[in-house]
């Protein structure tokens, strides 16, 4: 029996590969989130960047409580079980009218996994719209052999690499994403995916949460961290991350540094060039 999804949003999610809205957040928790985040950012004089953007649950603990949201876990559940490991928590932001843009790609085909079942649930902080860059997905393109891919390292990609499918995207067949503020959207780690420049007049604020079930292992990299956030591991194939008890917790800022200099060392696996932040 589904815990928050109906019956035809999972047979959706499984034909198609993606499924949105559901509705987390309410505009309290969703203003107070965006203030936590916008504090920390007037504090230290600019804007979340470079490795502060991955494995944010690290640094910052309301990162990691969203993380562990009951709501967002029974949706991953009624997906992929109750035995759930979050293998990173990213930050997407596009400030206004800027010109960032996430090309067209598959994320397992960088990422390491063994899986088909890792869920992305993008959360939306601020609008994401059309004409914020809200997400657009390729359905169906998490079924058959992944795409091929080639490495652009274009400066305003927020891509690690500019990673780009290969191949001639259809726009016609794509579909988007947009999401109101407390707002989540679901897709499969092999749907493509992209999204386009901010032409809004407000920030679009965004943070990806990547869901696995236990049993997954890292195949591209010697050492690797997830943290546990539902059910049992059984089977210990990534470091346990410790949890935070505030902001900036010093055993997790520490632990953040080598599970961000792991993840780096996954994602430009073979690349040609390493970018300085990511």
């Amino acid at each position: 029996m589904p815990k928050i999804l109906s019956k035809n949003a999972i047979e959706q999610y499984n034909r198609e590969g993606y499924y949105f809205p559901v509705q987390i957040l309410n505009d309290e928790q969703v203003a107070s989130n965006r203030k936590l985040l916008e504090t920390f950012e007037t504090t230290q004089g600019k804007p979340m960047e470079g490795a502060q953007r991955s494995k944010s649950h690290l640094l910052f603990k309301w990162v990691d409580d969203l993380m562990r949201h009951s709501k967002i876990l029974d949706a991953v559940e009624d997906l992929i079980g109750p035995d759930i490991l979050c293998w990173n928590t990213l930050f997407w932001i596009k400030e206004a009218g800027s010109e960032s843009f996430v090309s067209w790609h598959q994320d397992l085909r960088y990422w390491g996994l063994d899986t088909n079942d890792l869920v992305t649930v993008w959360v939306a902080l601020s609008p994401a719209t059309l004409e914020s860059g809200c997400m657009h997905v390729l359905p169906g393109s998490h079924q058959g052999d992944l795409l091929p891919h080639k490495d652009g390292y274009e400066p305003d990609n927020l891509l690690t690499r500019g990673q780009e499918i290969a191949v001639e995207v259809d726009e016609s067949k794509t579909v988007a994403m947009p999401l109101q503020p407390g707002e989540i959207s679901l897709h499969n780690v092999r749907l493509a995916h992209a999204s386009s420049p901010n032409r809004s007049e407000d920030r679009r604020i965004g943070i990806s949460l990547h869901y696995m079930p236990t049993r997954t292992k890292q195949m591209a990299g010697e050492w690797d961290s997830a943290a546990l956030v539902r059910g049992e591991d059984q089977f210990g194939h990534f470091k346990d991350t410790p949890r935070p008890t505030r902001d900036f917790d010093p055993i997790a800022v520490q632990f953040h540094e080598k599970a961000t200099h792991a993840v780096r060392e996954i994602l430009f696996k073979d690349a040609k060039k390493v970018r300085q932040t990511i």
